[in-house]
């Protein structure tokens, strides 16, 4: 295995002297926090009023957590901690369910952002003679810019695609001989769909290298995707509140996600509490930027759940790693009583050959209980009017569904395309209880 690094000095510190830097980090951070409106009322409270308060990493247990309703309070400059004639960019959320959160840059940040992807892409193996066609959306959305300035410092050959328009995607992946892609992972499946319906094969591109994040997604899709496309797939995590991708990627040897503990201080709490979780174990993620100076964010709970591996890896980093994002705290379903997350149905209904790429969760009352129904794309091939074969696998699928989530669902079949698909993060749960 080549394995190569970015920057070897830092990935592969050991573990005392990454602390140390941890420390002189965040004092910086402090520093800049307490420029800000925000933060300067929060941290008095908690007696830090200098960074000179702040001793030892210890200290940072003082300070609060810092939550997504406390960036829409501090909306829209409450937490800008640098002159807005220093600000750069700034990226927002959609604010669709109220008012948006925003996150400013200034120069310093986009450089440690771009070589925090950097980092992550040549950990992949991926270098300056790849072609990298970028699928993700830019603009407001951090996706795509994320990765785009990362694929263009490590000297790869661009392709700013941006997402949706797939038959142009195809094109263009042909005529540039595109090697290493990046999209979400329900866009990667919807990518295969439309090639199986065109006039090209798999042997007219020369991908070797797939990039998925932006959704929560199973094993079973990760391997799916891999031995549908014949491609090695990399999982990545990121979050527009800490920049956007970079926060953790997998190196090449796809034993987990490393997270980059000289950008973020890494805290896990018991879900739905504020106490601490042992290593290994399942909690909700907390994070502190420690190389951020417009917007810097304390304790920030991002509400994803996954456990933290202190084992070193193979690769030789010293940084820990983080396993698959397996949801959000917030995002668990509770039907007739029973607490079942959308990832624990896609990896039973991915795992099953005969069905296909899209599928959909729909919760509704039916009198007084829940009713679950999924709804599934499977292959054409299987679609010949022998009747029994689909009635079979509708039971198989119910079974297999009951057997790991407890709940039986109703289980539809659909044909290839009969699902709506979103160029951008799939929908995959519509919760139509009236009464949730």
């Amino acid at each position: 295995m080549d394995i190569r690094y970015w920057n070897k000095e830092q990935e592969t510190l050991d573990r005392d002297s990454l602390r140390a830097q941890q420390l002189e980090s965040l004092k910086e951070t402090v520093g800049y926090a307490l420029q800000t409106a925000f933060y300067k009322r929060r941290l008095a409270k908690a007696g830090i009023t200098s960074v000179d308060d702040i001793r030892s990493l210890d200290d940072l247990q003082r300070i609060p957590y810092t939550t997504k309703d406390d960036l829409r309070e501090a909306y829209p400059d409450g937490l800008l901690a640098v002159p807005m004639n220093d600000v750069v960019r700034l990226h927002t959320s959609s604010g669709t369910t109220g008012t948006p959160t925003v996150i400013y840059h200034n120069q310093h940040d986009l450089d440690s952002w771009t070589n925090l992807v950097a980092r992550c892409i040549v950990s992949t193996g991926v270098t300056s003679s790849d072609v990298f066609q970028n699928m993700m959306g830019y603009g407001l959305f951090t996706g795509g810019l994320g990765l785009h300035y990362g694929a263009e410092r490590v000297g790869t050959v661009i392709i700013p695609a941006s997402s949706g328009n797939t038959n142009r995607q195809l094109r263009l992946m042909k005529d540039f001989r595109t090697t290493v892609i990046h999209a979400t992972p329900s866009y990667m499946l919807h990518l295969y769909n439309k090639i199986q319906e065109s006039e090209y094969k798999r042997s007219d591109f020369c991908i070797r290298k797939g990039f998925t994040g932006a959704e929560a997604y199973s094993a079973s899709t990760h391997k799916k995707i891999e031995e549908l496309f014949e491609l090695d797939v990399y999982n990545s995590y990121g979050l527009s509140e800490m920049n956007g991708p970079g926060v953790a990627f997998e190196c090449c040897l796809k034993d987990d996600m490393h997270i980059w503990e000289d950008a973020y201080y890494v805290e896990m709490l018991r879900k739905g509490t504020e106490e601490p979780v042992d290593a290994g174990e399942e909690g909700e993620l907390v994070l502190t930027t420690l190389q951020r100076q417009a917007t810097p964010l304390l304790r920030y709970r991002t509400g994803d759940l996954t456990s933290l591996r202190i084992e070193p890896c193979a690769c030789g980093r010293t940084h820990r790693r983080i396993t698959r994002i397996k949801g959000r705290a917030d995002d668990m379903l509770i039907i007739n009583g029973v607490n079942i997350y959308p990832s624990q149905i896609e990896a039973v209904i991915m795992k099953v050959p005969e069905v296909g790429t899209n599928y959909q969760i729909c919760i509704e009352k039916a009198g007084s209980l829940d009713k679950l129904t999924v709804k599934t794309e499977i292959y054409s091939k299987m679609f010949t009017g022998d009747l029994k074969a689909l009635d079979a696998l509708k039971v198989r699928l119910q079974e297999e569904l009951k057997a790991n989530i407890i709940v039986k669902p109703v289980v539809e079949l659909h044909e290839p395309g009969a699902l709506p698909v979103q160029e951008g993060k799939a929908i995959r749960v519509f919760d139509l209880r009236t009464d949730n």
